[in-house]
């Protein structure tokens, strides 16, 4: 998780504004500098929670009158009308899949389920080998595809945007405020974040990344941020524990298995946050080496946290030290 921004100084006769509520089961917070002429925070906040309701609407897995949980009720050979963004976030699924040769899925919600980390999850245990099974034959974005606006299913598949909604919205929300004439702001939803522009006192924002601990936050590194997003994906607060072993929610959809390697968390800078929230978790799920050698690849700015016998050791690639500007340890 990121940490979030950090504030400080006072303006010409600017204002910093600051708003937050609750979101996809979490919370969003918005920070911006008002010129003069500029919206209040009262109109932004409205129309910053326009847009979370209406995406809460479409994407959530938490309420069966969303848009896609009426998709996911559906049997094998359906069809749905969908909005733009459920479309939007099928292909960038689809794209992320392909990439990581089947590992990234957004149709792991059964597995989810299975495992007990699901909306419906029952009972957090490793499931038998005849249960996971019959579930994985419900599991793979090959039984997805798009007609037109509709989104249409040759299996019960079941699609889970978890791993990249917030990130969406997080650029929704972003290009809003572009819209409105704000353009030094930090937005962020659930964790992922992005800023752009400066702070009241014209310095950068900078965000602190969260050291993976279970007990408490602790600040990793802190990075300046200017034009992109930042998402942070790790597998240590949502876990169990069984005969010894450490089992996260961060499924490889290819075993349909938690992943069990070493890689605590990534985090990703993007110019997308959308991208940012999705190639976070798609290099958690790859472990240290595959997710080294993909971001090298791909130029994605990467920043891994590994577990070691002595603690944590942390791993940046050159193009995260090109992105995060100037640091402080």
């Amino acid at each position: 998780m990121v940490l979030g921004g950090i504030l400080s100084g006072c303006g010409n006769g600017d204002s910093m504004e600051n708003f937050a509520g609750p979101t996809m089961g979490s919370t969003y917070s918005i920070k911006y500098v008002r010129h003069a002429g500029l919206a209040d925070s009262t109109q932004v906040r409205r129309e910053v929670e326009d847009i979370l309701g209406e995406l809460d609407r479409q994407l959530s897995t938490y309420r069966q009158d969303s848009d896609i949980e009426r998709f996911n009720a559906l049997p094998a050979n359906s069809c749905q009308t969908m909005p733009a963004p459920v479309l939007e976030l099928v292909r960038t699924g689809e794209q992320l899949s392909v990439q990581s040769e089947g590992s990234y899925d957004l149709t792991v919600e059964p597995l989810m389920n299975l495992w007990g980390f699901g909306p419906q999850g029952r009972e957090e245990k490793v499931p038998d080998a005849m249960a996971l099974a019959d579930v994985m034959q419900r599991v793979g974005h090959q039984h997805l595809h798009i007609n037109g606006d509709q989104l249409c299913k040759d299996a019960a598949v079941e699609v889970d945007f978890n791993s990249i909604a917030a990130g969406y919205a997080v650029d929704t929300i972003a290009a809003r405020l572009d819209a409105m004439g704000i353009h030094d702001y930090l937005a962020e939803a659930t964790g992922e974040l992005k800023a752009k522009g400066k702070k009241l006192d014209g310095s950068p924002w900078r965000i602190a990344l969260e050291e993976p601990r279970d007990d408490q936050q602790v600040a990793e590194r802190i990075i300046n941020v200017d034009g992109y997003g930042v998402s942070t994906s790790g597998d240590y607060r949502n876990y169990f524990m069984q005969n010894g072993r450490r089992y996260s929610h961060t499924f490889d959809a290819r075993t349909g298995a938690p992943v069990l390697h070493d890689l605590a968390s990534v985090t990703v800078i993007h110019p997308s946050a959308l991208m940012a929230d999705g190639l976070s978790t798609l290099l958690l799920i790859l472990g240290a080496e595959r997710a080294w050698d993909y971001a090298e690849k791909h130029d994605i700015g990467a920043f891994f946290v590994i577990r070691a016998d002595t603690g944590f050791v942390v791993r940046t690639n050159p193009a995260f030290e090109r992105l995060s500007g100037a640091k402080t340890d």
